[in-house]
């Protein structure tokens, strides 16, 4: 096989495998409403390519997907901030099926002050 077929195999291969893990990235997945949930951070796992806080909202478990790294902390948000046990108000977009408690923050709300992580969607 030539190396030019062979990458494009590599690069097709990788975009079939990744289909499902890469589905939440972006907004597609979100439905139009505005959405916010407060509770408590159980588990926060932040990184690349985004960080994904477990929160209990009143005995309910959801997923949020909050910025990347750089987005956080251009917000003003640090890892420590979104330690368990803090409160925190996500404000943004659930996901489209209802079924699914998971929602992306455009801001988040910790302690009465408001982090914007994407300014252009508020």
């Amino acid at each position: 096989m030539n190396p030019t077929r062979r990458a494009f195999t590599a690069a097709l291969s990788a975009l079939l495998l990744a289909g499902p893990a890469a589905a939440h990235h972006g907004w597609r997945w979100t439905d139009d409403g505005r959405f916010e949930l407060t509770g408590l951070i159980t588990e926060a796992r932040l990184g690349n390519p985004h960080g994904v806080l477990t929160i209990d909202a009143d005995g309910e478990i959801w997923k949020a997907e909050v910025g990347q790294p750089w987005r956080n902390e251009n917000a003003g948000l640090t890892d420590e901030m979104m330690a368990p046990g803090t409160e925190i108000k996500i404000i943004g977009k659930r996901a489209a099926d209802p079924e699914e408690k998971l929602v992306k923050a455009e801001a988040v709300e910790i302690a009465g002050q408001l982090y914007v992580l994407y300014p252009d969607r508020m």
